[in-house]
């Protein structure tokens, strides 16, 4: 596992007094961007021409694996009911269409207090959150590590597409870094440790603000135009405009009715969509500043765009 040297810490000085989880770098607090590597000489190609495209940065849920449905909601109700929480006379329990409305709130923490607030529990409370959402991670990774929950189509193909190319690749998620971890593990241990995770409390303000994908950006040194996020719900779309990056859309099992009207391209997911390292180059900002008058439909201007 990589780490940020000391100097990286000195470079990122005035982002660590902004975000205070950037000193998670440190060997002695808890790591918050893994694997991370700082500097690099621009990756070539066979053919020996530069990438412009930088970055890849991937929300988590609904992206990597459709988690959302069958991994967090289904924890989330065991938690529960361990703790013995009841709505009036029954047990407190999230069903499909009342998760997929409560997915709308960025954070798991922030997501139960909401509920508690609509339904007038007085007994929730931050520190009620943070222990259940505490015992829910555990239950979702055990749902991981029995198989429950698959990584979705085309994204280790875009994972190793990208790591050859020498693109960097972070995941930026407002859920427990833990659990993303565990997520990122089941891609293999050769494609984890080159992959940084941003995940979890590491800044003040959840998606839809910009701070993760503002923090990934800097911690890599990218320039947001040469950067392209994958996301699959509202308010990650939201978090990735306001960082000034492209963004594409896989949509998920609760978010595929969402309006996703801003985004850069949309699809069913990567391999439906027919999603490539080049197709993601093509989205970048900077390359369609370069643009030799193609429509931004990379689907129907797949020449003239990209490395060539």
């Amino acid at each position: 596992m990589r780490s940020c040297t000391p100097l990286a810490i000195f470079l990122f000085g005035a982002l660590a007094s902004e975000f205070p989880c950037a000193l998670g770098f440190l060997p002695s607090a808890p790591l918050r961007a893994h694997h991370g590597r700082v500097a690099r000489s621009h990756s070539m190609k066979a053919t020996g021409l530069k990438a412009k495209l930088e970055a890849v940065f991937f929300d988590c849920d609904g992206v990597l694996a459709d988690t959302e449905r069958d991994g967090h909601r289904i924890a989330f109700n065991l938690a529960f009911e361990e703790a013995g929480l009841k709505n009036g006379d029954k047990l407190m329990q999230w069903d499909e269409e009342l998760y997929g409305k409560l997915v709308e709130i960025g954070g798991g923490k922030e997501r139960m207090m909401g509920y508690w607030e609509s339904i007038g529990f007085q007994e929730g409370n931050w520190e009620l959150a943070k222990m259940l959402h505490e015992r829910k991670t555990q239950i979702f990774k055990e749902l991981i590590a029995a198989g429950k929950i698959p990584l979705r189509p085309g994204v280790t193909r875009i994972v190793d597409e990208a790591l050859a190319a020498g693109v960097y690749i972070g995941v930026c998620s407002t859920s427990n870094e833990k659990a993303v971890q565990q997520i990122v593990d089941m891609m293999g241990p050769d494609r984890a440790k080159e992959i940084s995770i941003f995940a979890g409390d590491c800044v003040p303000r959840k998606k839809p603000s910009p701070d993760i994908y503002n923090l990934a950006k800097n911690f890599f040194r990218v320039r947001p135009e040469d950067s392209v996020v994958i996301e699959d719900s509202r308010i990650g779309l939201e978090a990735a405009k306001a960082a000034d990056m492209s963004c594409l859309i896989t949509k998920s099992t609760y978010t595929r009715n969402e309006d996703f009207s801003e985004a850069d391209m949309v699809v069913d997911d990567l391999d439906a969509g027919k999603i490539d390292l080049d197709r993601l180059e093509g989205l970048a900002i900077s390359t369609a500043w370069e643009d030799w008058g193609i429509d931004r439909d990379v689907f129907n201007a797949g020449v003239g765009r990209g490395r060539w």
